[in-house]
């Protein structure tokens, strides 16, 4: 809910990381109204699928709910393992083009994860893919359950820890993925879903 509570977020023009790397928060940019439909439309009519990951040979399957979405046919590996994109959603569109108009850049990708509670999570790490290219920018939407987020410097272990609320955009540019690792905690207080929205520009 948007209360008083929250009305000292701070200014996208701050960056919330000390060195090597730049994070801003935008705050709430649509009205909570307006955030509860996306989440409702994204959470019942998204085609979920089951993330999976290659370790130590094994092909794991997670609890978290994946679905990627890109202007053309567009494979995303990461973990060993490759996604197909979707085709772009009326909604998904409506979203994509109130974040470029608020931050002057044009995505063509969005990963949306999907996590059931607090019992779900996303460990350390980066999004350094070459396909995003060196100095990548991400918009992060958070719709539904408050969840924390932390971000670890790769060489000092520096951290810088926010809580991201339902409708709240969070955006990474410069070198961030380059000197920083993030991460989803899991909470397991929080009993209510989190959709997690990551607008991309893959080369």
């Amino acid at each position: 809910m948007h209360t008083d509570l929250f009305a000292d977020f701070r200014q996208p023009e701050q960056n919330l990381l000390p060195v090597d790397g730049i994070v801003q928060d935008y705050g709430f940019i649509f009205p909570e109204d307006q955030a509860d439909v996306y989440f409702q439309s994204l959470y019942c009519h998204t085609p979920w699928q089951h993330d999976e990951v290659v370790m130590a040979g094994q092909r794991i399957q997670t609890q978290r709910q994946i679905a990627w979405y890109a202007d053309a046919s567009q494979n995303y590996v990461y973990s060993g393992v490759s996604h197909a994109s979707l085709p772009w959603t009326a909604l998904l569109l409506d979203i994509k083009t109130a974040i470029q108009d608020q931050l002057h850049t044009h995505f063509n990708a969005c990963l949306l994860n999907l996590y059931h509670d607090g019992q779900e999570g996303l460990a350390w790490h980066s999004d350094n893919e070459p396909i995003w290219g060196k100095q990548p920018t991400i918009a992060s939407l958070s719709l539904g359950a408050s969840r924390r987020f932390v971000f670890k410097h790769k060489i000092t272990q520096q951290k810088y820890e926010l809580t991201l609320h339902h409708g709240q955009l969070l955006v990474m540019r410069g070198q961030t993925q380059n000197h920083w690792l993030h991460s989803l905690p899991k909470m397991a207080k929080v009993d209510q879903p989190r959709i997690n929205l990551t607008f991309r520009y893959y080369l």
